[in-house]
């Protein structure tokens, strides 16, 4: 306990604002202060752990590693702080948090309406901030403490990072019907010999798809390599594109008259659309909510994508 008496509480909370900020005038308007303010209580905390805390690299600040060591234990304490001072029942409906979440916009799109039905008419003191990031970078933000909660793919989540399954998914290819035969389908080799549209973060990412392929010793071509899900469909009309896809991310509503939809020519098995976040925030009864919130906004989805879409 002698420590504690050289240090303030409330500097404690700048110094956890700066660390998941990483920017001193975001910090300052988090905390309701002057930047000019929180700028010397950095400076405080650079003499007090000797260290930069925050560093410069490439034009951004970036977390020094004993800061980054600091983040996790001083996140779990204020929290438990928190618990102590505070209302020993958490109630939704008067309870003011604000959660950063990673969601790529299919998830935008497909969880975050019925989600945001459901905070506004119980927890209207939440407020969301969406980023969107490859599904390993958002594992490596939940680890930092970057993001509160992450929804997306993650097989290789491990450690303290853990997981729930939200709902199954499944593939279905895309494509205009004037360049598909009279089937409306397409053989593994007519597939291959297809140019592809490939949805990711990144352009050379290896997800379930290329997995497939590579398990097979096989190769597509990826003529068009973009993270954006809800303009991957606009590109197929008027083009011989094949786009392979999560069922959810198309809806009736977002089909083009040209487009016919048809089983993926391989084997590509049903994954789980997940939600991860870290162990540090188990505790926390409000994240304990968001997460049942997130879980209950997808309960309604149906197992597999509407017929109505597969007839089009």
């Amino acid at each position: 306990m002698d420590e504690l008496r050289k240090i303030d509480l409330n500097v404690l909370l700048t110094l956890y604002a700066l660390l998941t900020e990483k920017h001193v005038t975001r910090a300052a308007l988090r905390l309701h202060r002057s930047q000019p303010a929180v700028s010397h209580t950095l400076a405080q905390l650079r003499v007090h752990f000797n260290d930069p805390l925050l560093i410069r690299k490439k034009g951004k600040m970036t977390l020094s590693a004993r800061a980054q060591s600091l983040l996790p234990p001083l996140e779990a304490s204020l929290h438990g702080l928190n618990n102590l001072v505070g209302s020993p029942v958490f109630d939704p409906t008067t309870a003011h948090r604000r959660f950063r979440v990673a969601m790529s916009d299919y998830a935008a799109r497909i969880v975050l309406p019925p989600l945001l039905v459901y905070l506004r008419h119980n927890a209207p003191g939440f407020d969301l901030a969406i980023s969107q990031a490859s599904r390993e970078l958002m594992l490596a933000q939940l680890d930092e403490g970057e993001v509160d909660l992450a929804l997306g793919v993650f097989p290789d989540a491990a450690g303290a990072i853990q997981k729930e399954s939200l709902f199954a998914e499944r593939f279905i290819c895309l494509a205009d019907r004037r360049y598909l035969p009279a089937s409306g389908s397409l053989t593994l080799n007519e597939w291959l010999d297809k140019p592809h549209v490939m949805l990711g973060m990144q352009p050379d990412a290896v997800d379930e798809i290329e997995k497939a392929l590579i398990a097979q010793g096989l190769r597509r071509r990826i003529c068009v390599a973009l993270p954006h899900w809800s303009a991957a469909v606009t590109l197929l009309p008027g083009t011989d594109l094949v786009l392979t896809v999560a069922s959810r991310s198309l809806t009736p509503e977002r089909y083009d008259d040209a487009l016919c939809q048809f089983e993926p020519p391989l084997p590509l098995p049903e994954f789980d659309y997940e939600q991860a976040w870290h162990s540090r925030k188990n505790a926390d009864p409000a994240h304990q909510w968001l997460r049942n919130a997130v879980r209950l906004s997808c309960e309604g989805f149906p197992s597999e994508i509407t017929q109505s879409t597969e007839n089009h």
